[in-house]
């Protein structure tokens, strides 16, 4: 499978484009593919049918949450319409009937069903992930799969726990091989910086954001709890040095930085076993 983005084309005339010019052309590349000359485009790297599978709890789990915190937010709205406000929504069918509205009169009752409506939802969707949360627990408890080795291996490291841990490794640490650390900060997170230059006008435009978007979230988060909890890591050191004066808009440039960096240290510690420099390990 080719990315389809990577089969060249002459940009100094208009495309002819037809099935058999684009037969053609595939062929003629293809050849040359076969022939050695590797560059002529980007193969497309294809999970398997068990590494695709291994992805849908997380995945699930992600968008349980979503939900739950849309249901949160549809019931703290329904409220705060009349006025209400309530602190916490575990106790919210004991708390309706003591809540008034600004003249003291309960809350209507159309309001109060489908208040409550929502909060059926809300508890189903907070069963859910309690049941996938566990089911996570036991596969990282009794499993041998080389998968959940790796899980395990990420989250000896202070500032990485299970969630971290999981989405990296069946994303794609679990199944792909990457070559060096361009492929592994380019390819699959998508931090490759795209630079504009056109005679003296020079501006970055930012990253390229190509690669897995789980996989881009995910370590992005990540190195903000890396600069918390290892600030005495090589890694942390280099942003205070280098962004740590600076105002929230080049504190966010540099996170994508550290995000690209720490994405290579935990590729390699998979890798070669060898820790992040600087890094300190869990106790106990």
């Amino acid at each position: 499978m080719v990315d389809s983005s990577a089969i060249e084309v002459n940009r100094r005339r208009r495309r002819a484009k037809s099935d058999g010019l684009e037969v053609r052309k595939l062929l003629n590349m293809l050849m040359r593919y076969a022939h050695g000359e590797r560059q002529v485009w980007q193969v497309v790297k294809v999970p398997s049918v068990e590494a695709e599978d291994h992805r849908h709890l997380h995945r699930d789990l992600e968008t349980l949450k979503q939900e739950r915190a849309r249901t949160t937010t549809r019931i703290q709205g329904l409220l705060s319409s009349q006025g209400l406000r309530v602190t916490s929504l575990t106790k919210l069918p004991e708390q309706r009937e003591a809540l008034r509205l600004w003249d003291g009169s309960p809350i209507p009752p159309g309001l109060r069903r489908r208040v409550l409506r929502v909060y059926a939802h809300h508890t189903f969707l907070s069963e859910q992930i309690a049941a996938v949360e566990a089911e996570r627990r036991a596969q990282l408890q009794a499993s041998t799969d080389a998968r959940i080795d790796q899980v395990r291996q990420l989250m000896q490291l202070k500032g990485i726990g299970i969630n971290g841990a999981w989405l990296l490794v069946m994303e794609f640490f679990g199944w792909r091989a990457c070559k060096n650390r361009r492929e592994v900060g380019g390819g699959l997170a998508g931090f490759t910086p795209t630079p504009y230059q056109s005679g003296e006008r020079t501006r970055e435009q930012g990253i390229t954001k190509s690669g897995n978007r789980h996989v881009r979230w995910m370590t992005t988060e990540l190195a903000w709890s890396w600069l918390r909890l290892q600030p005495d890591s090589a890694l942390s050191v280099w942003f205070r040095e280098r962004f740590g004066h600076g105002g929230k808009r080049l504190r966010r440039i540099g996170i994508v930085a550290v995000a690209r960096k720490l994405l290579i240290a935990l590729w390699r510690l998979l890798e070669t076993g060898e820790l992040p420099d600087g890094a300190a390990l869990k106790v106990g």
